[in-house]
This record gives C-alpha cells, sequence and structure tokens, in this order.
C-alpha cells in the first residue's frame, strides 16, 4: 500500500490556493488564522457527529482516512482469474474436488462462499445467504462516508456560529472604528473555515469513501454470481465471459479515473 499522491496533492493544492488568494488581494495571512473560530467549528461539528453517531463508528470512520489518502492495491484481476480456474478445475474434477484448492485462494470471500457452495447443495440458498453478507457489509462501509457527510454539513452551520460570536464581540466596542474592522473580519474567518471544511475536505472524503464501497461491493457481487455459475456447473467458457464484462467495466472506469486525476 502506496501514498495516493492525487488525493493528497488536491488537499494541500486547495488550502493553499485559499491562502494565495488572501494574499494576492493584498490581505494579511495571519487573519486566516483563528484558533478560537477553528475550535468552534471543528470542536462543534465533532460534537454534534457524536450526538449523532456513537464513539465508536466516529473513531472507525476516522481510521478509514487511510483508504483515502493510500493507494490501496486492485486485486480484482487476480480474484477473476482465480474464479475461471476454479470453474475449470470444477469441470474437471466435480465441485467437491475444489476444497484441495481453496487454501491457495487468496480472497476470503471467493474461499468462504465456494466452500458453501460445496456444503450446501442449493444455489438459491447460497445466494442468499451471501448477498446478505453483502448487504450487512455494504451497510457497515456506508456509514463511515455518512459521518463525513455529516460532518460536512454541520462545519457550515458552526461556521455561522462562529460568525454571529464574533459579531456579538464586535458590538460591544462599536465606539473604535479599527477594531470594529478588524473584527468583522475575523469573526467572517468562522464561516470561510465552515464552508472550506465542509466542501474542501470532509463532502470529498465522503465521497471518495462511497466510491471506495461501491468498488468493493461491486466485486463480492461478480465473485457471488462466479460462486452460483460454479456451483450449477455452468460451462467454464460462459462463466469467463461475464467475468471479462466485468473486467472491461473495471479497466475502462480505472482509465477514466487516470485521465480526470
Amino acid at each position: 500500500m502506496c501514498m495516493n499522491i492525487t488525493a493528497g496533492l488536491a488537499l494541500l493544492f486547495g488550502i493553499l490556493l485559499v491562502f494565495i488568494s488572501q494574499k494576492f488581494d493584498g490581505g494579511s495571512l495571519s487573519m486566516l488564522i483563528q484558533p478560537v473560530a477553528l475550535c468552534i467549528v471543528l470542536g462543534g461539528s465533532l460534537c454534534a457527529s457524536l450526538l449523532n453517531f456513537n464513539l465508536v463508528t466516529v473513531i472507525n470512520a476516522f481510521k478509514n482516512l487511510k483508504s483515502v489518502f493510500a493507494n490501496i492495491e486492485d486485486n480484482s484481476n487476480k480474484v477473476i482469474r482465480e474464479i475461471i480456474e476454479i470453474s475449470y478445475f470444477a469441470r474437471r474434477n466435480g465441485l467437491f474436488a475444489v476444497q484441495e484448492v481453496l487454501p491457495n485462494v487468496s480472497d476470503a470471500f471467493l474461499a468462504r462462499g465456494v466452500q458453501l457452495a460445496i456444503d450446501v447443495n442449493n444455489p438459491t440458498l447460497v445466494y442468499d445467504i451471501l448477498s446478505a453478507e453483502i448487504s450487512y457489509e455494504e451497510e457497515e462501509e456506508l456509514i463511515s462516508s455518512r459521518i463525513f457527510e455529516a460532518l460536512g454539513g454541520y462545519a457550515p452551520t458552526f461556521g455561522v456560529v462562529g460568525a454571529v460570536i464574533g459579531l456579538i464581540q464586535v458590538m460591544q466596542n462599536l465606539q473604535d472604528l479599527d477594531a470594529v474592522g478588524v473584527g468583522i473580519a475575523t469573526a467572517f474567518v468562522a464561516t470561510l473555515y465552515g464552508v472550506g471544511f465542509a466542501n474542501l475536505i470532509f463532502l470529498p472524503i465522503a465521497g471518495n469513501l462511497k466510491q471506495k464501497t461501491r468498488e468493493k461491493i461491486l466485486l463480492k457481487e461478480v465473485i457471488l454470481q462466479g460462486i452460483i455459475s460454479i456451483q450449477m456447473q455452468e460451462n467454464p467458457a460462459v462463466i469467463e465471459e461475464k467475468l471479462i464484462t466485468y473486467l472491461k467495466f473495471r479497466n475502462k472506469s480505472t482509465r477514466l479515473e487516470g485521465r480526470r486525476a
């Protein structure tokens, strides 16, 4: 696993763009550094999320951040090849003989699914069991993206709260016009923080996590189709054609993402 350079650079340049714009407009960079506003936005958003979700779920969501900034090896091609090899092996030696090669299967879901297909001579039941497992995993994976979506919704609101608190402080010093101008500018930094964190960090992270979940679940659905096809003793050539269709779609999507990056 290596670092996702695109994600890291996108975040870095997004933050730098704000500071550079402030500098080109003749503003002071120190005006954008407001610890109190930062505490209000981040602290308030985090507290609201903890009220909405439980602590363990929020912690797990932040642990999943590593998948956003890391390039996880794509093993879909390897898994598809394993399914095809298993289908040809089962065609030659029978389904029960597949148990001999299961220890060499790299994907845990594929190995468990094939073992279930061997133990349960009922394709419908096997499909229902594995489909339920996929659905549960999808729901568990999506909760992390929902937490960051929630943070993206709370942050702008607490940015406004920070701005209002700052303006209240300004209203207490109306006799000093110079202080009023600086105070108003400082107050609106909280709004900038709220909108910036939401649209540059929280919501993009939520979208990234959701995309990775979609890819992971799609691969498992393809694996499930392969398992059922093997259990129903379909022609390995037909199974291979089904899986190649997925690979074509997957590789096309990867190329498109590369071009956009």
